[in-house]
């Protein structure tokens, strides 16, 4: 057993090494996940799975709100129309 979780931790470490841009949320939720699975019952992988899936999830909809709020950050700094000058 210890042996199966040293090469857990290990290939956990050595896959945070080559995180790409579409992993956002997974690496973070899969260590979750594999800790809570293997705790429920020796469910470690399914576990890493799932929370891969629900890191990755949160982590979207973390962006997705990032991204409104810069919107909203834009259009409350933007000057509004001018209003047009009275002929003299």
């Amino acid at each position: 057993m210890r042996k199966f979780l040293l090469m857990f931790v290990l290939s956990l470490a050595a896959g945070t090494l080559s995180v790409s841009a579409v992993a956002h949320g997974c690496i973070k939720g899969a260590v979750v996940g594999g800790v809570a699975g293997h705790l429920a019952g020796h469910h470690a992988l399914a576990g890493a799975a799932v929370g891969c899936a629900v890191g990755h999830h949160r982590a979207k909809a973390k962006e997705k709100e990032d991204a409104r709020e810069d919107a909203r950050s834009q259009a409350a700094t933007q000057p509004g129309p001018a209003a047009p000058s009275a002929p003299h």
